[in-house]
C-alpha cells in the first residue's frame, strides 16, 4: 500500500485552489482538524486537502462559513462504521459510501447540520475517514426519492425516528414469539417470516388509508 502523502501549508492551499491565508483561517475557525507535527514543520495529509474541497463545495452551494463548521463539527463527532453497522451482527441491509459532496448532490439543499446530526443520531449515517457511510441503501434511495417528491428531509427524517420505534417493537414481538417455542437460531432463519408479514400489514393498512382518504373526497 501506497505510503499516504503529506503536505507542507503552502503545498496543501496549491491544491485546495485557496491561499495560505484562507488556510490559516480555516484551522483557527476548526474547519479542518490539526495537522501533524515535526518539529516547528506542520504536515497535512489528504484527509485535510478532502475537507477544504468540500469546504469550497459547499460555499459554491451557498452554505455559510457558521453552517460549515457546524457540518464539520458533526462530522467529527459522528458514529464511526463499526458502532453504525455493528460488528459481527447479520444484516441484509447494504450499506453506501459516499463523500461530502456526493450526500449533498442526492439531497439538494437539504444537507444543514441540523439534518446531518439527526441522521447521526438515528445511526443512519457514520464517518469513515473521508467518506461517510450510510447503513442502508434501500433507506438512502428512499429518503432522497422522498426528497424529490418535495417533502423537507427534516420531515423524512423525524418520520423515519418513528418507524424505527414501531419497527424495533415489531421486531421484539417476532423475536419473543418465535423464542418461546425455538431456539435462539430460529431467529435468523425465520427472518423472511417477520419481513413478509410487515410488508404486508403495511400494505393493507395503506389500502384501508387509502379508502379512507377517497371517502372523504
Amino acid at each position: 500500500m501506497a505510503d499516504k502523502r503529506e503536505y507542507r501549508m503552502e503545498e496543501l492551499a496549491r491544491e485546495a485552489g485557496i491561499t495560505v491565508r484562507t488556510l490559516r483561517f480555516y484551522r483557527e475557525r476548526k474547519l479542518i482538524r490539526p495537522p501533524r507535527r515535526e518539529g516547528r514543520i506542520a504536515w497535512y495529509d489528504d484527509s485535510h486537502l478532502a475537507r477544504l474541497r468540500t469546504i469550497s463545495a459547499l460555499l459554491e452551494r451557498g452554505h455559510t462559513l457558521n453552517g460549515i463548521a457546524e457540518l464539520a463539527e458533526a462530522f467529527d463527532h459522528g458514529r464511526n462504521v463499526g458502532e453504525l453497522l455493528g460488528v459481527g451482527t447479520p444484516t441484509e441491509e447494504e450499506p453506501v459510501r459516499l463523500t461530502p459532496e456526493e450526500l449533498a448532490a442526492r439531497f439538494e439543499g437539504e444537507v444543514t447540520p441540523e439534518n446531518l446530526a439527526a441522521a447521526l443520531d438515528l445511526g443512519y449515517l457514520a464517518i469513515d475517514g473521508d467518506e461517510i457511510v450510510h447503513i442502508s441503501r434501500r433507506l438512502l434511495d428512499v429518503s432522497s426519492a422522498l426528497v424529490r417528491e418535495g417533502i423537507p428531509l427534516a420531515e423524512v427524517l423525524a418520520a423515519g425516528e418513528h418507524v424505527r420505534a414501531h419497527a424495533d417493537a415489531l421486531a421484539a414481538l417476532f423475536a419473543d414469539l418465535i423464542l418461546r417455542h425455538g431456539p435462539e437460531e430460529d431467529l435468523q432463519r425465520l427472518r423472511p417470516l417477520a419481513q413478509s408479514v410487515v410488508e404486508a400489514e403495511l400494505s393493507l393498512a395503506l389500502d384501508r388509508r387509502l379508502r379512507k382518504q377517497d371517502q372523504r373526497s
